[in-house]
């Protein structure tokens, strides 16, 4: 016997609903006792939307919400470019060269120096939006370092870097940055084009990362501890 899923509607949203994109699988029993999963590949429903949104959407929400740092991230294969955004400014940061374990273990400890709650991921796509095997290997990479961040509070969002490294050189060569420093920084500035583009679209088009364990989607759901220096207030409760 078949098992026929219908998706719920849409539950409205005050706002418009960004598109914000998680992959989930549901199991459906038979009466003859097999499964049958559904994939699914739909807009985030709007609880997820609502309790953990971007920092560039409360931002567009709210003018006056204070807080949310974002490390942007254009991960290559043997250098990851790093870039901070701080409210309004948007500034390359640092190159690593690092892989795997180390890389994750340095993102953590850049984020927790420079107060950052979100990490925007540059998502590697063809010139006509297709993705690319180097987009499944960033999927990867994404996917293992969002459990560690999860377990702080903290969020992983994909978006697309298509571009970004051609916009970066142009800006480092009107910049008058010569070519042996452009070698050396260029990561760099395709991390700052990331951040860039996000805050330019609101934070429109980001994949949230969603690690598949309920105790970390419950701690992302509750973020990080509020910084005091933002929100006195919290100090004195």
């Amino acid at each position: 016997m078949a098992a026929q899923y219908i998706p719920p509607k849409p539950l409205l949203s005050p706002i418009k609903q960004s598109p914000l994109r998680i992959q989930t699988v549901i199991s459906i029993s038979s009466p003859r006792k097999t499964q049958l999963s559904v994939k699914l590949q739909s807009s985030v429903s709007a609880p997820w939307l609502e309790q953990i949104p971007p920092n560039a959407l409360r931002r567009r929400r709210d003018p006056t919400w204070r807080g949310g740092f974002s490390l942007g991230v254009d991960l290559g294969l043997s250098r990851t470019g790093i870039a901070l955004s701080k409210g309004f400014s948007v500034r390359p940061l640092t190159v690593l060269e690092l892989r795997g374990q180390k890389l994750e273990l340095k993102l953590l400890d850049i984020a927790e120096k420079e107060e950052v709650d979100e990490f925007i991921v540059g998502l590697p796509k063809s010139s006509d939006g297709k993705e690319t095997e180097q987009s499944n290997k960033v999927r990867s990479v994404a996917g293992r370092f969002a459990v560690r961040a999860a377990e702080r509070g903290w969020r992983v969002y994909l978006q697309d870097e298509h571009g970004t490294s051609a916009e970066a050189l142009g800006h480092m060569i009107a910049k008058g940055i010569c070519k042996s420093d452009r070698n050396g920084r260029i990561d760099a500035y395709a991390a700052m084009k990331v951040l860039e583009r996000y805050f330019s679209d609101l934070g429109e088009g980001v994949e949230l990362v969603v690690p598949k364990q309920v105790e970390l989607q419950n701690k992302l759901r509750k973020g990080p501890p509020k910084d005091v220096d933002f929100f006195p207030e919290e100090e004195q409760g």
